[in-house]
């Protein structure tokens, strides 16, 4: 088979798929790893797909932003491990910032109940399950974005800006060397940065599946909070190591 069948083959696997292992690749086309590997390699370089252990998966759009429901089923297991690993940075008589996404909402049930915290957040979502868990919440008003359950807008922003946190914990849609956090909604982005920015310390909690993305809109380059993650790829950890705080579950 030709360089650009095997090419086309892999992308157009990609695009049903999201997802390629290179067994799959071999099995389907039966080509060597090592041809496979180079094949990868080059499609990465070209900006076409990610590799990662194993294989490679779909380069997202710089605009793509799953809904909270597709969130909410993908990688489960890893976002409960992370979230557990978030509620040890926790102090009694914290007061924290907890923003919309599927990982942050993880740590709601988790949250001990004797620490007297006081939760900020804004997500409709996360407010409910807060009240339902007896925590002290403050939920902020603005614009409700359907499609994250985020709410955003200057209202918020402001609301933002009065108020002073020992702790934000943030979800993200990328993770790049060069590019930082990034997401996909420049609003979003401000208001996650503007969180930061009123937080003595700020974890970004991630699976791996969020490292080598980038989408549209920067919130933090990357020494401007640690990473709490279920792993990190190996070709970019100590690239990532030299610039912030990463911790790993599997550690």
């Amino acid at each position: 088979m030709l360089t650009e069948e095997r090419y086309q083959f892999i992308l157009s696997f990609l695009e049903t798929n999201q997802t390629i292992t290179i067994h799959e690749i071999t099995r389907s086309l039966g080509t060597s790893e090592s041809t496979i590997r180079r094949d990868l390699q080059t499609l990465e370089d070209r900006g076409l797909l990610i590799r990662v252990h194993g294989g490679a998966k779909k380069k997202q759009q710089l605009n793509y932003e799953p809904s909270m429901n597709e969130k909410k089923t993908q990688r489960h297991l890893e976002k409960k491990a992370i979230a557990q690993l978030a509620i040890t940075k926790l102090q009694r008589n914290d007061m924290i910032y907890l923003d919309a996404g599927s990982t942050t909402l993880e740590m709601i049930s988790l949250l001990p109940k004797d620490y007297d915290l006081t939760v900020v957040t804004n997500s409709v979502t996360h407010a409910i399950h807060l009240l339902d868990a007896q925590i002290p919440t403050i939920i902020l008003g603005g614009s409700l974005k359907m499609r994250t359950d985020a709410i955003l807008g200057s209202t918020a922003v402001q609301q933002l800006q009065q108020l002073y946190f020992d702790k934000a914990f943030l979800g993200i849609n990328g993770i790049d060397v060069q590019s930082g956090f990034t997401t996909p909604d420049p609003e979003e982005a401000f208001l996650k940065k503007t969180a930061a920015n009123q937080s003595q310390k700020t974890f970004v909690l991630a699976d791996h599946s969020k490292f080598k993305e980038r989408s549209f809109s920067q919130v933090l380059p990357l020494g401007n909070a640690h990473i709490l993650t279920d792993n990190c790829p190996v070709d970019i950890l100590s690239k990532i190591q030299k610039i912030t705080n990463i911790t790993e579950v599997n550690q």
